[in-house]
């Protein structure tokens, strides 16, 4: 679950993170009113959306003057922000945070994640923040440092090391620590998969700023975070995406036209990857999890068919847990309650194989049948392409 940047700055504030004083806002007269309650002779107007790349997308400006501030909310609050991270049709913007003005000396680069590599957390750290970042990690990598830390907790001797390398020495060095111990902190406790900071600010009078703040939350930990779930907003959340998330479904629409309906992300991933070295498209990811009852099935072939650019589907599933004929089942109810008038091709393999067969072919649908995930492609690849001329 990804967080707006006022809402991660919230959180940071709880652990002696400094960050600039500010307010959301949902239109100019909210934003003027903050603005006025700052008290400060510059501002910053900040489009809260779910991307990066707000800046040179022209989500984010400065104001000086009360009339300035109106002007800039108002063309950026109902604005489509078009960023190198949104695709093309952009995301709506719903509010702006109105953030204090801060004058930078020197702009850093901070971040936790986790590498799934070694099953630890890693802190990254660069002298070089900004808008640049990733064009710092493609040319010139050695700028960017990364930190293994324990699950459990960070030392302190690491987090110096980590302050250290950003360049900072004497009271910033303590200050800097401080920070990234703090930092590690929150990424623990609130169950993060990112928590960047870029840019990490020294100003002018020597403080150390959290200047714009990334924070996603990992999903499956989130039943114990309610204060958390709270802060969802599915209004930037495609419709498909948004029932999927409510019925327990991990579904991603892409841009092709093949619909696929997996068992398990990696299989999902792999269904993907062979339908597009056969020439095909998937119009979607959908990973319908270890156990999905024939509800769930139905729901899942619902999904698929919200994409109008579906010209045929692939069913691909291994059943281990997932049982093949509860599949079987809730394919034969979902052509029924959907309509299904695209090529359908189904592979399964595994946990009641042979019963699902059956009850496929006692249905009397039109099926086509694949023994292997070549045949599978090579079948919806084909169907789909003759079902689009």
């Amino acid at each position: 679950m990804k967080l707006y940047e006022y809402q991660a700055k919230e959180i940071l504030r709880k652990y002696n993170i400094d960050v600039p004083n500010g307010e959301i806002a949902s239109n100019t007269k909210t934003a003027v009113q903050a603005y006025s309650r700052l008290g400060a002779n510059r501002c910053i107007i900040k489009a809260q959306v779910h991307a990066g790349g707000r800046g040179k997308g022209g989500g984010i400006k400065i104001g000086k003057t009360l009339a300035e501030v109106k002007r800039y909310t108002s063309d950026i609050i109902g604005s489509f922000l078009t960023t190198a991270q949104t695709g093309k049709k952009g995301i709506k913007v719903n509010n702006v945070l109105i953030e204090e003005a801060v004058d930078i000396e020197k702009e850093l680069y901070l971040a936790i994640s986790i590498d799934r590599s070694i099953s630890k957390p890693v802190i990254i750290s660069s002298t070089e923040g900004g808008m640049e970042i990733e064009e710092v990690s493609s040319k010139t990598p050695h700028k960017i440092f990364k930190e293994q830390i324990n699950p459990v907790f960070i030392h302190d001797f690491q987090a110096r090391q980590i302050a250290h390398k950003l360049n900072l020495t004497g009271p910033l060095l303590s200050k800097a620590s401080n920070l990234v111990s703090n930092l590690f902190k929150a990424f623990i406790e609130n169950d993060c998969s990112l928590l960047e900071i870029n840019p990490l600010v020294l100003t002018s009078n020597k403080k150390i700023f959290a200047l714009d703040v990334k924070m996603d939350i990992d999903d499956n930990a989130l039943f114990r975070h309610k204060e958390l779930l709270k802060m969802r907003d599915l209004s930037e959340v495609d419709i498909a995406e948004k029932k999927a998330a409510e019925s327990g479904l991990s579904y991603i629409g892409l841009e092709g036209n093949i619909g696929c309906l997996v068992n398990g992300a990696g299989l999902a991933m792999a269904t993907m990857d062979i339908i597009k070295f056969h020439g095909g498209e998937p119009a979607n990811f959908l990973d319908v999890g270890g156990d999905a009852p024939v509800d769930k099935v139905k729901t899942a072939f619902e999904l698929i068919f919200t994409d109008p650019k579906v010209k045929g589907v692939l069913v691909n599933i291994f059943g281990g847990i997932m049982k093949c004929d509860v599949i079987a089942e809730g394919v034969i109810q979902a052509i029924k309650k959907v309509g299904i008038n695209v090529p359908l091709v189904v592979r399964l393999e595994g946990t009641n194989v042979k019963a699902a067969r059956v009850i496929l072919d006692d249905s009397k649908l039109n099926i086509i049948f694949a023994d292997s995930m070549k045949d599978a492609a090579e079948k919806i690849v084909k169907a789909a392409a003759n079902n689009n001329k």
